[in-house]
């Protein structure tokens, strides 16, 4: 069977850290369609960054004539929403994103979750903000209300390794790891 090559798709490399994982469930964002989503932390030396970039532009190009939409011209690529972000610029306060991109990637079909051996992962707490691996993701133009730019789809996700979870959520094995009995009404 010939592979398809879409300049559009990236696979993200292993040290793509995931954050804010919504893969279980569609949520809906402010009333909107409801999504599977997560946010892709990835370093900035990664190599896969100049693949996203290289996506990036082929969806630019690919999606000229919607980008144009009414207008005399296609907007800049600087001028529109681009996915790939800063997280130095736009999280400075955040060491989680330092020295990092990240990408908001959705769809409203739920992705395809797998380990390092491609078998599925059907347990929940397997997956979560902060674990490692890679992503399968599409780059699109998108023109909308008013709004114009690139997007960028979640196709499937690769858990590679375990990671720190993100978000100051402690576990109940942490919360209970005292023998200490404090009194709650001293």
């Amino acid at each position: 069977m010939a592979k398809f090559n879409n300049p559009m798709k990236v696979i993200t490399g292993p040290e793509t850290r995931w954050s804010y994982a919504n893969v279980w469930e569609a949520k809906s964002i402010n009333g909107g369609t409801p999504k599977y989503s997560v946010s892709l932390l990835i370093k900035k030396d990664d190599p896969c960054v100049a693949k996203i970039k290289a996506a990036i532009q082929a969806a630019y190009e690919e999606g000229a004539a919607k980008l144009k939409g009414n207008g005399k011209s296609v907007p800049p690529l600087a001028a529109i929403k681009n996915p790939l972000r800063d997280g130095d610029a736009e999280r400075p306060d955040d060491p989680v994103y330092a020295g990092c991109y990240f990408i908001n990637a959705n769809n409203s079909t739920a992705p395809g979750i797998v380990d390092a051996d491609r078998q599925p992962i059907l347990e929940r707490k397997e997956v979560y903000s902060g674990v490692y691996g890679r992503a399968s993701i599409t780059f699109f133009a998108f023109n909308s209300s008013g709004n114009k730019g690139i997007a960028c789809a979640l196709n499937n996700l690769q858990k590679l390794r375990d990671g720190e979870p993100l978000g100051g959520h402690a576990s109940a094995e942490e919360d209970f790891a005292t023998d200490d009995d404090d009194d709650f009404l001293s």
